[in-house]
């Protein structure tokens, strides 16, 4: 039975625990008070996540009808997703659409864990009396498509939560700034003790280096390929590149990349291709990335887009783990404090680094400290969460 005299929330969550958005949305709701608030999690695929919302007590409903659209690069590939979206997902989401509406006096706002939802919070707003907030999570390339998700956000939604700083300003740079806001980090949980690394990394004294992400150009695992070469050329043998995450390569990639792919091939064919497969470990998909930090000295992420944030940043940091990222915001990741954080990805800058950090010890440790720190404060699960859960409460009163 729902309780009437707490705040209710029903959260809708695209990814079911197999992305860090989901993971941070669980972070939140495990650190409010069972008597400050009510929330259900409805979530589009399932996962593990719902196992770990039973054991905090929190109803889960899964809706593989719950409808998502996302701005990719591409002009072909929009027009693409678009379409299949109009034509195939929007009718299928009937069924999800009509259980909404069935639930609408149950909650007093809906949260839309992801700006995927925003189609579907432009139909809630028009068709239901409920308030819709919105993470924003991502920075998307400019694009019609970005600044129709845009507009539709900055008109039908309530509330819009941020991430960072920078997915603000991707935002405002659109000119829309009329729909109430806060920048909330995403919380991050400190590790349980005593985790053991997954079988597949080593248990020797190489330095390992690892990367969670799954493949994209974007996010520019295949470089590491590049900096274990400049490694190998320095004569550098004591270090291991733990890739977790689906290393598939896609046909349309350049270069030599698209040629492994359309031969058939992986980013470990990539690896292979230039000798250095015995510097990798490719774990693939894992639902415990905190087994991959606990085995690991330093984690990189070599995205192309230069963003120096997110939640395998917040985690390493949580576990200690200095990090070396690209870009100019140092909220978390502060150049020779709390990593390396460069202004480009040049391959020597990177490996030289590495070997820095593989050589000195104390070094790593202290920087490690310093990111644990300051996720520490920044991350702190109850401050982020108290925040979130009065930010709801202005909406709904207002």
């Amino acid at each position: 039975m729902i309780n009437k005299n707490k705040l209710r929330v029903l959260c809708l969550d695209t990814e079911g625990g197999y992305g860090g958005s989901s993971r941070s949305l669980f972070n939140s709701i495990s650190n409010f008070q069972d008597n400050e608030i009510y929330i259900e999690v409805w979530c589009k695929k399932r996962g593990v996540i719902q196992d770990q919302y039973k054991r905090i007590s929190i109803k889960t409903r899964i809706t593989p009808e719950m409808p998502k659209i996302t701005p990719v690069p591409k002009l072909s590939r929009n027009l693409l997703e678009f379409g299949r979206f109009i034509f195939i997902d929007w009718p299928y989401s009937k069924k999800f659409r009509n259980e909404l509406k069935k639930i609408e006096k149950d909650f007093d706002l809906i949260h839309c864990n992801s700006e995927a939802l925003y189609w579907l919070a432009c139909w809630i707003k028009k068709n239901m009396k409920t308030p819709v907030t919105m993470h924003k999570r991502k920075n998307p390339c400019a694009s019609v498509f970005s600044l129709l998700q845009a507009k539709v956000i900055n008109k039908y939604i309530s509330g819009l939560i941020f991430i960072t700083e920078n997915e603000k300003k991707n935002f405002n740079n659109y000119g829309l700034s009329n729909v109430p806001s806060k920048v909330i980090y995403n919380i991050v949980l400190k590790p349980e003790e005593n985790i053991k690394p997954l079988n597949q990394i080593p248990g020797d004294n190489c330095f390992k280096v690892c990367t969670l992400a799954n493949y994209s150009f974007a996010r520019g695992v295949d470089q590491l390929i590049d900096v274990a070469l400049d490694l190998k050329k320095k004569y550098i043998d004591n270090i291991v590149f733990v890739v977790a995450g689906n290393i598939k390569l896609s046909k349309s990639l350049p270069g030599a990349l698209g040629k492994v792919a359309r031969s058939g091939g992986d980013l470990s064919d990539y690896a292979k291709k230039f000798g250095v497969e015995d510097m990798f470990v490719f774990i693939g998909y894992t639902k415990h990335p905190e087994r991959v930090l606990s085995g690991c000295n330093l984690l990189i992420r070599p995205s192309r887009e230069k963003n120096p944030w997110g939640r395998d940043v917040l985690e390493a940091f949580s576990f200690g783990i200095p990090v070396i990222a690209t870009g100019s915001y140092s909220k978390f990741v502060e150049n020779e404090v709390t990593g390396f954080l460069l202004d480009e990805f040049n391959v020597g800058n990177v490996s030289n680094a590495i070997i820095k950090l593989s050589n000195n010890r104390s070094l790593l440790s202290t920087l490690g400290e310093q990111g644990k720190n300051r996720v520490n404060k920044l991350c702190n699960g109850r401050e982020r969460s108290f925040e979130l859960l009065n930010f709801w409460n202005e909406i709904v009163n207002k």
